[in-house]
């Protein structure tokens, strides 16, 4: 078989090729990646299929140079098909980063929460008052990822800036690489949102999504008084169908389970209800266990 830079000769000096072809295909044939790549392919490519696939390097080199919509998201690079030489695509950094972004918000919806929550990691939770905590986290996905019996969530407890919300979100990250889906909602943004959604009847679509979510974190809870309406008609309906169905529940509080309940039995018209409050309270305690977490306040330092 001729050399390949012989071969890249014949076809330059083909007769019926204009001036313009040539000079295209030559600096395309030169182009350091097709002269290592059809070298490389030597034996498979005789003169007559790289002649019929001169269209196809002449693409790879285009593409290789200059700026599309295509070489914005995809990388070209030539293959060997039916002895023949075909453009292959492949995603890009970019196009991967874009894919990888989709994909996770589609499986862990963060609602109202701090972006850092993205990059969570149950690597970086380390520090006193935390241990026992790290510990049940890792015994719950452990559980829950075997597939096994009903497996509750985590009611974390803790002052301000313990690095709660951060645990949340580094739960439902590890997670996520099984395919777990989560959604992760600040407590206070919840009510608003419900609020805002009765003039519009969007309540109850607001409630079936969280109340069918695979695994649900509620971060914040008790940071504010709530209306006898919330309480009752929409966080009660969540929970009752979240134990109904075996669905865990994480919680974050700066409250004790004890001292939420009181916090309960309290509405925002003034109306004290310790039994409402009381039968609140058994969903939550069946669907997650409390952990105390303590520490410092690492709240705006870095982890």
């Amino acid at each position: 078989m001729e050399k390949i830079g012989d071969t890249i000769k014949k076809l330059m000096d083909t007769a019926n090729r204009n001036e313009q072809f040539k000079k295209l295909m030559s600096d395309a044939l030169n182009d350091p990646d097709v002269r290592a790549f059809l070298n490389e392919h030597e034996s498979e490519l005789s003169n007559e299929s790289i002649a019929k696939s001169a269209s196809s390097i002449y693409e790879f080199y285009n593409q290789k140079h200059n700026s599309s919509e295509l070489s914005d998201q995809f990388v070209p690079s030539l293959i060997v098909n039916n002895h023949n030489v075909e453009v292959a695509y492949s995603p890009n950094a970019k196009r991967i980063a874009e894919e990888n972004s989709k994909d996770y918000s589609s499986s862990v919806r963060l609602l109202d929460m701090p972006d850092d929550i993205k990059d969570a990691s149950l690597d970086d939770y380390t520090g006193e008052g935390r241990q026992d905590a790290l510990d049940k986290a890792l015994q719950f996905i452990e559980n829950y990822q075997s597939g096994g019996q009903y497996m509750p969530g985590l009611y974390l407890a803790g002052d301000y800036g313990v690095g709660k919300t951060y645990l949340l979100g580094a739960i439902a990250n590890e997670l996520y690489k099984s395919g777990v889906k989560s959604t992760l909602v600040n407590f206070l943004s919840l009510q608003s949102q419900a609020k805002g959604a009765i003039n519009d009847n969007r309540v109850s679509k607001l409630v079936e999504r969280l109340k069918k979510s695979q695994l649900l974190m509620l971060d914040d809870i008790g940071a504010a008084n709530m209306s006898e309406w919330f309480r009752d008609e929409v966080l009660g309906v969540i929970l009752q169908y979240r134990m109904q169905e075996n669905l865990p529940v994480f919680f974050s509080s700066n409250f004790s389970m004890n001292e939420l309940e009181e916090h309960f039995a309290n509405s925002k018209n003034g109306n004290y209800d310790i039994v409402k409050a009381k039968r609140l309270m058994e969903r939550v305690r069946y669907l997650s266990r409390e952990v105390i977490v303590s520490g410092n306040n690492r709240r705006n330092k870095t982890w």
